[in-house]
């Protein structure tokens, strides 16, 4: 399949500009990029603006405008849990994530382990949430340029060359590898907050054109949902002995939500904030990006009404990447090669935003809670700034690795786990914003947490996320992470009541004005 002229003209013009704009972002609000603070967050100076567009561009990915919509087409109904998971976390930020920018400033805390680290003086603890971050964050990575690799088969750009021990790689991924690791480690967060303003615009321009145009072509919503199968319009209903799908749901969306800014580029956004004022104040505009993700999802109906597996010229795609192949075969089929162009730069610069993003938390946690606490603890600043560079390029480039050599479903897989693991970190950070447990409960927990989790998600084959419990003969399936989250709590208060009894608590390096 080859793109059209046009298509491939305006794809490649937006996505070379916007490239250029990330490595301009060096000398946007210049500061001294050797300081790991300026590099790894921006200096802390982005207001209420620049912010909600890096929050949404980090946490609203290329990935999440191929997946759900492709949930949507394959499960149905299932794959709206996105939005009220997205819904529901807006107010847990209000309420919580001021209170960690807060100590953040105060103490000059670059990381959630940093806090960990002066909340609770205890090491392990520190190393074991920062460790569980970058593992996490990695699949991540890799599903963003699968993202990219989708986009590069729907234009047709399939020029391949032959590496030693790599067999045939894509040139265009490479080249898109290349522009990310670039502006990434010449401009930091700045140049990711630049290119995140472009690319939310552009995803909103997409959107609305989306869920204005193809309706209309396919003779309205009506016929859109009449066309889908209505066992994929609505989730299946409980029994006397089985809580159903609905109960799965919403463990799923609850878990989900817990989860979501545990990841280390969700606190790396939110610390890049210039006063606690701008995290509020986006808790309040952030949910229009739920919005958004809504209609995403509906792309996903509209590709079964608009019959796109029936296309041949698209089966290729399909053959290649099954259904997250539907959006881009959608919008192949029912707009101008001009709009085309833009709707494919909008999800390949998509991949752009949060996998500099997540590369940028790997190498800010490596760097203070590993690097500087274990390896080099007397490292100068721009010892530290530039050993976080590297990791996060070395991040990145791993993140390459893995979706050449690697099938995508490997890492799907293990960005499966990686939602489980982020939630074992709940106790310690967000938890942690109010009471004090012993760290060593906290730690005893998590080991909990994460081996429950883990087995749970492994017995399933990694196929599903959703376990079921059993209790009193009655089925309850709910979400591993969930699961393992309640055990990892249970956990943690039993043990730090033992160990506080018999070795009192540690030191609290923060004190109560300093979460105000």
């Amino acid at each position: 399949m080859n793109a059209h002229p046009v298509t491939l003209i305006v794809f490649l013009f937006l996505f070379v500009s916007v490239g250029a704009i990330g490595l301009f972002g060096s000398r946007w609000r210049a500061g001294d990029l050797s300081q790991l603070a300026e590099w790894g967050l921006g200096g802390r100076r982005f207001g209420t603006v620049i912010t909600w567009f890096l929050l949404g561009g980090d946490l609203y990915t290329a990935y999440t405008f191929i997946a759900v919509p492709a949930l949507m087409f394959g499960a149905g109904a299932t794959g709206f849990f996105a939005i009220p998971y997205a819904t529901l976390m807006y107010p847990l930020l209000f309420i919580a994530f001021p209170r960690l920018w807060s100590v953040a400033q105060r103490h000059g805390y670059v990381t959630a382990a940093d806090f960990v680290r002066g909340r609770f003086d205890n090491r392990p603890l520190a190393l074991a949430v920062a460790l569980t971050g970058i593992i996490a964050t990695m699949p991540y990575i890799a599903l963003q340029l699968f993202g990219m690799q989708v986009v590069i088969a729907a234009l047709g750009l399939n020029y391949t060359v032959t590496l030693p021990l790599f067999g045939s790689v894509s040139v265009p991924l490479i080249a898109a590898f290349a522009v990310l690791a670039a502006y990434t480690y010449t401009s930091g967060l700045r140049g990711t907050a630049l290119i995140a303003v472009v690319k939310d615009l552009l995803v909103y321009v997409t959107v609305l054109a989306a869920v204005i145009v193809i309706p209309a072509e396919l003779g309205g919503y009506g016929k859109v949902f009449a066309s889908v199968d209505p066992k994929l319009l609505t989730l299946g209903h409980a029994t006397a002995n089985n809580l159903g799908p609905g109960f799965a749901y919403v463990t799923l969306s609850i878990g989900s939500t817990l989860a979501l800014f545990m990841y280390p580029h969700a606190v790396t956004g939110l610390l890049s904030s210039s006063s606690r004022h701008v995290v509020k104040r986006n808790a309040m505009v952030l949910p229009a990006y739920s919005i958004a993700l809504a209609l995403i999802a509906l792309l996903g109906y509209m590709a079964i009404a608009a019959g796109v597996k029936a296309i041949p010229v698209y089966a290729p795609g399909f053959a290649g990447f099954g259904n997250n192949f539907a959006v881009p075969a959608l919008f192949l089929s029912m707009f101008p090669a001009w709009f085309v162009g833009i709707a494919f730069a909008a999800i390949a610069i998509g991949a752009l935003v949060p996998a500099s993003m997540m590369a940028i938390a790997c190498g800010n946690l490596f760097t203070r809670n590993i690097y500087k606490e274990y390896l080099r603890p007397h490292c100068t600043p721009a010892q530290e700034a530039l050993t976080a560079k590297r990791i996060a390029f070395l991040t990145k480039f791993g993140a390459l690795l893995f979706v050449l050599l690697l099938k995508t479903t490997y890492a799907i897989q293990l960005q499966l786990l990686g939602g489980i693991w982020m939630a074992q970190t709940v106790p310690a950070v967000l938890l942690a914003l109010y009471v004090r447990l012993n760290p060593w409960g906290l730690l005893a927990g998590w080991a909990a947490g994460m081996a429950a989790g883990t087995w749970m998600a492994w017995s399933l084959q990694l196929k599903s996320s959703t376990y079921v419990l059993h209790f009193f003969g009655v089925a309850v399936p709910c979400y591993a992470a969930l699961s393992a989250l309640v055990l990892n709590l249970a956990m943690a208060g039993a043990v730090s009541l033992i160990v506080s009894a018999f070795a009192g608590m540690p030191a609290d390096h923060t004190m109560a004005e300093d979460y105000v």
